[in-house]
């Protein structure tokens, strides 16, 4: 399994930050609708 930070990071580290900061942001909005819409 590759480190998650590179040594020397390239043009594609930002994108995969980017991505992994997508998922993240997603998972949190649906735990806040799960919490908002459980009784």
């Amino acid at each position: 399994m590759q480190p998650v930070l590179d040594p020397n990071p390239q043009n594609g580290q930002k994108k995969m930050l980017l991505v992994f900061g997508s998922f993240f942001a997603i998972f949190v909005i649906i735990a806040i609708v799960a919490t908002v819409a459980s009784p």
